[in-house]
């Protein structure tokens, strides 16, 4: 998985980061003063942009993160089968299946032009554009 890294106490809320070997979007932060001896700590938690699982960690803020390369890509809806959208890249051309979120399945029809993530392999469903 293609990954940058960042120090614990530059990351902010609504970045996305990788923890536990998943990616997810940055929904609290807190930095604890240091001590005379210690360490800043800094407490995050996130949500799993994939799996949608909250997560929490402690670390020292000096610690590095990862954070996820996000591909952001368009593409054709070919066919709609229930939840399940057949779609077709708009630069590859490489048709795929992807599972269609409940708050854009009025939208997903058979031509419409979709905004879609691929995050490590996984590609999710972002927006339907409007032409």
């Amino acid at each position: 998985m293609a990954s940058n890294s960042v120090a614990a106490t530059s990351v902010q809320v609504g970045r996305y980061v990788i923890l536990d070997g998943s990616p997810c979007k940055v929904t609290d932060i807190q930095i604890s003063r240091p001590g005379k001896h210690g360490h800043a700590k800094v407490r995050l938690t996130a949500v799993g942009l994939v799996d949608g699982k909250k997560r929490e960690t402690v670390m020292p803020g000096h610690d590095m993160l990862q954070t996820p390369m996000i591909d952001k890509r368009t593409a054709q809806v070919l066919s709609v089968n229930d939840n399940i959208a057949n779609v077709m890249d708009a630069e590859t051309y490489e048709t795929f299946d992807m599972e269609i979120p409940d708050e854009l399945k009025a939208e997903c029809i058979s031509g419409a032009s979709v905004l879609y993530w691929d995050i490590s392999g996984s590609k999710m469903m972002k927006q339907v554009k409007s032409e």
